[in-house]
């Protein structure tokens, strides 16, 4: 029964409408019973978003399909979403169900025309990798190769776009009873998804990928990225070839084969620099079992499901955006930020700009000398407080950056803690920029800063604390009553409906003449009425008292 369910699109659309309703329910509920936010607070409120990503990752993995996609496309929106609710998320990689081997077998034997055996020698029956769109399993070729097949789902086409339908009513949800659809452009989000989803379920896509950057990176001896076999790879049939390794993460692994940790750090650091600095596509899941350490120290890159990429322009704008920060000229960094759509139309781009300059002066007396993974982790939190107090949204790509370059970061010092990305940085960058004015001012810049501690507190820190606490205590009120107007206004949307349903089954009782059905019509209206009327009441002394 449960799989029957599974597939059909009311039940679906029911169960993912439902589950926004109530947590937008219990979010507004907990808005209105507190309203100081002190540390025990705080402590409740990352309680129940935990237990809301929890619940949602349940259900994600039990009905699979656009909610693990969602997930998982969620888990990189540091802009909008809590780190409690991201780290709940991030776990949709590595638990879905796999699927019977049979489904695997016809789906070849269809998209091959023929049997398996005319194709492959062996294949594992029990996958070795379970992913949201595809089952990978491994298989040896009729002339030897190793490799490794990945199959499309069953009906995840049609699961995800009946998914699509049920978003589109969240996101109207979102959109009329929330603030959301203020600090973020819902449209432009709801548009990423489905382009997102709809270039994942496609694997000739992901062929494309892989072939790039087989491609880029030919002449690099330290990187290996997998050949494809184009003659049996469909839309919905992946085959590729069949890499052996350990997580790049395996340290033990590395010292029983002899294995350069500082070199192994330094190659991995060039990679992923070359992709994040310069235009093109790059890796954006390059989490640890995407990366593989052979047993000869080389590096293979698998899986490309999930790229982004950087374009000229906003590579041009990025160089322009950090000369506006060497320069202190922080109209130059909003008005990039700005062109590279990073910034929503209704953005206070004055008050932007005094969030940025006052975050910046909390560092700019201090040296990068001592970058380590905690300098990084408190740099990168910064950035994401901001992105979240401010009406920022990143385009898709940028989105898909930043959790890229954090995870690397993550990989890099897990396997060297002593790792000084500044050192190898600085080469980099300069050649970035090019020589001329930004070389320069970067030089005088640093020189400026080399003598000082990282992250001392110079007066621009009492500066920051004495005029941005008193605005943000501001903004904090101001967002507390308007979460508790939009509170009473979803109340009372809904006791209204009610209250209609109620008279359409009182109507219907009684004109055929069923009391029990007119009874429970009538019943409706008189508890949504009473109810419709205390909460009128108490938004109407709401309003007034902010008069």
């Amino acid at each position: 029964m449960m799989k029957t369910l599974k597939y059909n699109l009311i039940y679906r659309c029911i169960v993912i409408v439902w589950m926004a309703i109530k947590f937008i329910f219990k979010i507004y509920f907990f808005y209105f019973r507190h309203s100081i936010w002190d540390n025990k607070t705080k402590y409740k409120w990352d309680r129940l978003l935990a237990k809301m990503a929890k619940e949602y990752r349940v259900k994600a993995e039990r009905l699979g399909g656009v909610l693990i996609k969602v997930g998982q496309f969620l888990s990189t929106r540091t802009d909008f979403m809590p780190e409690v609710f991201i780290r709940e998320l991030a776990k949709l990689v590595d638990h879905v169900p796999p699927m019977p081997f049979d489904y695997a077998e016809k789906m070849l034997e269809k998209e091959w025309r023929t049997t398996i055996d005319v194709h492959l020698k062996s294949i594992t029956k029990s996958s070795i990798a379970s992913a949201s769109i595809g089952e990978v399993y491994r298989a040896v070729l009729k002339d030897g190769t190793a490799v490794a097949i990945k199959v499309r789902r069953k009906r995840i086409e049609e699961v995800f776009h009946k998914d699509f339908i049920a978003l589109r009513i969240v996101f109207w949800i979102l959109k009329v009873f929330t603030n959301f659809g203020k600090k973020a452009d819902l449209k432009a989000l709801y548009s990423e998804l489905v382009y997102v989803m709809d270039r994942e379920l496609d694997f000739k896509q992901e062929l494309a990928f892989g072939k790039y950057f087989k491609e880029r990176y030919q002449d690099n001896q330290t990187i290996h990225i997998p050949f494809y076999i184009e003659s049996l790879s469909t839309d919905k049939v992946l085959v590729m070839e069949w890499i052996e390794g350990a997580k790049i993460t395996d340290i033990g692994f590395m010292r029983s084969h002899r294995i350069n940790i500082e070199q192994t750090t330094k190659v991995l650091f060039d990679f992923y620099m070359d992709q994040f600095m310069n235009p093109g596509k790059f890796h954006a899941d390059p989490h640890a079992g995407n990366i593989l350490m052979q047993k000869d120290g080389t590096i293979a890159i698998i899986d490309f499901g999930m790229i982004g990429e950087i374009k000229k322009r906003d590579t041009e704008q990025f160089k322009v955006l950090v000369q506006g920060f060497i320069i202190d000229n922080y109209d130059i960094v909003v008005d990039c930020l700005d062109k590279m759509n990073f910034i929503l139309p209704n953005a206070d781009k004055k008050k932007l700009k005094k969030v940025i300059k006052e975050t910046v002066e909390l560092y700019q007396n201090g040296s990068i000398k001592n970058f380590n993974s905690k300098t990084m982790e408190k740099l990168i939190e910064e950035i994401r407080v901001i992105i979240k107090e401010q009406p920022i949204q990143l385009p898709a790509d940028y989105a898909y950056l930043i959790r890229a370059i954090a995870i690397v970061a993550g990989i890099l010092f897990a396997i060297n803690p002593e790792t000084d990305i500044i050192k190898w940085a600085k080469p980099k960058i300069k050649d970035w920029f090019g020589a001329g004015t930004i070389i320069k001012s970067i030089t005088k810049q640093y020189a400026k800063n080399a003598s000082e501690p990282i992250l001392s507190y110079p007066r621009a820190l009492l500066g920051f604390l004495e005029s941005g606490e008193k605005n943000r205590t501001w903004d904090k009120e101001k967002e507390y009553y308007r979460l508790r107007h939009h509170f009473y206004l979803l109340i009372e949307s809904i006791s209204f409906i009610m209250m209609v349903i109620g008279i359409v089954i009182a109507v219907y009782g009684f004109s055929l003449a069923l009391e029990s059905i007119g009874i429970i019509g009538l019943s409706l209206i008189g508890v949504f009425l009473i109810l419709i009327n205390i909460i009128l009441v108490m938004h109407y002394r709401m309003i007034r008292s902010r008069k």
